[in-house]
């Protein structure tokens, strides 16, 4: 089998799996996985920050530095939306 025709179909499931197990989680869970999510996507900046770093060839550092950007907007928006649940839970002055 071509190893890009498995890496494509590990892809395609990935998304289909994905997309099923996040549209079957209640509203009310997604901020408490949100947290827990963020350190996955910390994993997946250093991977990127990997890839971009290998310079491979020009194609492999420009999808580094792509991943490197949307994985470091996913850790943000993680600590920021976890950063406001935990100040919904603060004691009132």
């Amino acid at each position: 089998m071509d190893p890009f025709v498995a890496a494509l179909t590990i892809f395609v499931l990935a998304v289909f799996v994905g997309f099923e197990v996040i549209t079957k989680v209640p509203p009310t869970l997604h901020t408490p996985l949100m947290s827990g999510s963020n350190a996955i996507s910390g994993i997946t900046l250093v991977g990127a920050l990997l890839a971009a770093g290998a310079k491979e060839t020009t194609l492999t550092t420009i999808l580094g530095v792509v991943a490197v950007v949307f994985a470091t907007i996913n850790v943000v928006g993680g600590f920021l939306v976890t950063h406001r649940m935990l100040r919904m839970f603060r004691r009132k002055d």
